[in-house]
């Protein structure tokens, strides 16, 4: 098992992605092919992890999968030299209140050293009592070594490397200085990704320069290297029966929330993912199915608008029959349209209702659905997990309008139920996963060759 470490925090907003991508690029440029990995259902740090590192970065998730099925899933994609885990939000932090679900039980899960990015802005000594508190709260967890985060200058860092070194054990592995250079901005749903940024190259290149300057990468790959080996099953094999198939996705600025592994799965299935921009391009591909995953479409909803020979393909296709998946803003793609910010846009049409951006978020957090009956594909008999995170909402939709889900726990289309269906399309604001549990991607393909006879 390759050398592996985890970086967490004591609070969101501490810059562990910004640290998390700089350490990527910095390990990367020293020759070195670098994984990464986000805990939680993320989309957009995830993008910034990939750009950095080169590879596609994966999520593990409590939520959505089993303990020995994230140990089956780390192990069969930890590949290369070193696995960077970026964890969320603290790390102590989680829905359960005994921390069953937390950042450190995946750095115990994956017997991971944990590298703690302090956000040091506006404390000196402080930051004592702050490192040894996390060190007993669970002697379980290996905190192994800290990085000063957002330090106001050399008086600044001489004092907290002092009281570090005064009072704990912890060796400090880096003193990052506090610069413009060192921001992504932020936005409703939270980090700006990485395809709004511009000269997105130069960027990343920034941040591995000035991280991989800051932090001590060899004490870093030391501490990784002390991983222990995990005991882990191998994941089954696909046998693909999905031979011929082509399944059209959107990737472009207003849409690429996609999970890597759930295309992955596509393709080990025997389908081809056929990637297309619903900005730029006037004709859909040949394809028998569609998957619109998440993204900001309201952010381009003047560019979707202006497509309208796609919109029409689009909702030509539906109404033919065309078996389709959408999630959150492909959801809002297809309804007839979409307001924000006092401008209202025309979108596919395809379902009767009318996408709203809102001020506040609608839905946030996980989810749990149940089947249907009008669902248009079998998604089993038992409750699934999945998750969700919209501003929007959808207005005037058909008092006699069919569901997927029933929704019971989250907020969904209505509050009680999610996945609109019209036709062969299943349009909803939550977001899935392939897993075990939810093996939706199989589900899908199944029902696209059903549809294609």
């Amino acid at each position: 098992m390759i050398p592996r470490f985890l970086i967490a925090a004591a609070h969101k907003s501490s810059g562990k992605t910004v640290v998390s991508t700089g350490l990527a690029r910095a390990l990367r440029d020293r020759g070195l092919v670098v994984q990464g990995f986000k805990k939680g259902p993320d989309y957009i740090d995830p993008m910034w992890l990939a750009q950095a590192s080169g590879r596609g970065c994966y999520n593990l998730d409590f939520n959505t999968m089993e303990r020995a099925e994230i140990l089956r899933f780390y192990a069969g994609r930890a590949r290369g030299d070193v696995a960077l885990i970026e964890s969320n939000k603290g790390l102590f932090d989680g829905v359960d209140l005994h921390g069953a679900d937390s950042n450190a039980a995946m750095a115990k899960l994956l017997r991971a050293p944990v590298v703690l990015v302090v956000d040091t802005s506006g404390t000196t000594r402080g930051i004592a009592p702050l490192l040894r508190g996390y060190q007993a709260f669970d002697p379980g967890v290996d905190i192994a070594g800290v990085i000063l985060n957002k330090v106001g200058g050399p008086r600044h860092e001489a004092k907290l490397r002092a009281a570090v070194a005064e009072y704990t054990d912890l060796p400090v592995l880096g003193a990052v200085a506090k610069h413009p250079d060192l921001e992504i901005g932020e936005r409703h749903l939270g980090l700006t990704t990485p395809g709004e940024t511009g000269a997105l190259d130069a960027v990343i290149a920034r941040l591995g320069q000035r991280i991989g300057a800051a932090v001590d990468l060899d004490a870093l790959l030391a501490i990784a290297a002390r991983a222990p080996d995990l005991q882990a099953e191998p994941m089954p094999a696909v046998t693909p029966y999905a031979q011929g198939l082509r399944i059209g996705i959107p990737r472009d600025a207003a849409f690429g929330f996609y999970y890597p592994d759930d295309l992955e799965r596509m393709r080990a299935a025997g389908a081809e993912t056929v990637f297309f921009n619903a900005l730029t391009d006037t004709k859909l591909p040949e394809v028998d199915g569609l998957f619109i995953g998440g993204g900001f479409p309201e952010t381009s909803a003047a560019a979707l608008a202006a497509n309208g020979a796609l919109r029409g393909e689009i909702r030509a296709a539906i109404a033919a029959g065309m078996p389709v998946y959408a999630e959150c803003g492909g959801l809002m793609y297809l309804c007839r349209t979409l307001a924000w910010q006092g401008e209202t846009y025309p979108m596919v049409g395809a379902i009767a209702g009318d996408a709203v951006m809102c001020a506040r978020p609608q839905g946030r957090g996980y989810t749990r659905l149940k089947g249907a009956p009008d669902c248009p594909w079998n998604v089993g008999e038992t409750p699934f997990k999945a998750h969700e995170f919209h501003y929007a909402r959808v207005e005037n939709l058909p008092e006699d309008a069919r569901y997927a889900f029933e929704v019971q726990r989250g907020a969904g289309i209505t509050g009680t139920h999610d996945g609109i269906v019209v036709n062969n399309l299943l349009a909803g604001f939550c977001h899935m996963r392939h897993t075990e549990a939810n093996p939706w991607v199989d589900r899908f393909l199944r029902h696209v060759m059903a549809c294609k006879g």
